[in-house]
């Protein structure tokens, strides 16, 4: 299947025509085209990777559809409703985690409830199951400073999922991470993702991670467009032994030989280039 049962959910993000063109930031240098006619669209309850180089546009992408940003063409739509800001519909998780330093785990945790007046009794059963889900019962009075990576990044993720998102989007969220605590991560988000089905929009440079994670990848290209779209065959739910298998490891070298063949021709190292820093 391309998607969790594709055909039977509704399109979450649909992204039409999108280009972003970045001015030149000095007199010596020139506009920058971050995102060239990218189409691409997201179903409910999927996890779709946006894997690439360095510089072809993943991140300016995922702040678009976080409202961060705005194009100069085309339009995202999610949930049926056109992106022109920030909001609690779409959360993003970032590479490191943005925690409030002088607030406990819980604290940080039932932060945006809690300041848009919501009802204690709705939010706080939910933040438990939360807490217990990603493994911190027993640590909601701890601060930040008293957590690992990891454990920060769990944190993170319990409090986007909280705000019951229509999209999550994750920047990288394990890059910072060791290789073991990264691949406990990874087991974990799938466990979540098990229990609550959030529709994510995941970007990674790691191939190995958009492969154990992703019903779909869009693979894109230096030109800040999608070269093409990979299905992912392996069903859910997935476990770290997935790894070890031959049919993976055949994916793994398709899915890698095509992205270095992309990146090694003249015309993308130029590009890469002059693009690096936007991305």
């Amino acid at each position: 299947m391309t998607g969790p049962e594709a055909g039977a959910l509704r399109i979450m993000i649909s992204i039409l025509g999108i280009k972003r063109v970045f001015p030149p930031t000095s007199k010596r240098s020139t506009s920058v085209v971050a995102l060239n006619g990218v189409n691409a669209e997201v179903f409910e309850e999927e996890i779709v990777g946006l894997l690439g180089p360095s510089g072809c546009g993943k991140t300016t992408l995922l702040n678009l559809i976080a409202g961060f940003d705005r194009q100069n063409e085309g339009k995202i739509i999610v949930a049926g409703r056109q992106i022109e800001r920030p909001g609690p519909d779409r959360m993003m998780v970032f590479q490191f985690p943005a925690l409030f330093a002088w607030l406990t785990v819980w604290q940080n945790v039932i932060f945006g409830p809690k300041e848009r007046g919501e009802n204690p009794r709705e939010y706080e059963p939910r933040a438990r199951g939360l807490l217990e889900a990603v493994g911190l019962k027993g640590r909601e009075h701890d601060y930040p400073y008293q957590l690992s990576g990891g454990m920060k990044q769990r944190v993170q993720l319990a409090r986007a999922l909280l705000n019951r998102p229509e999209v999550l989007l994750m920047d990288e969220p394990f890059g910072a991470l060791d290789s073991q605590t990264r691949s406990q991560m990874q087991e974990l988000l799938l466990e979540v993702w098990g229990l609550y089905h959030p529709t994510i929009l995941l970007v990674t440079h790691d191939a190995e991670e958009a492969l154990f994670l992703c019903h779909r990848i869009y693979v894109m290209g230096c030109n800040g467009g999608i070269r093409e779209t990979i299905p992912v065959p392996f069903s859910f739910p997935r476990k770290f032994d997935l790894i070890g298998t031959t049919e993976f490891a055949r994916l793994k070298y398709n899915l890698l030989s095509a992205l270095r063949s992309g990146e090694e021709r003249p015309e993308c190292q130029r590009q890469l280039g002059d693009k690096f820093t936007q991305d």
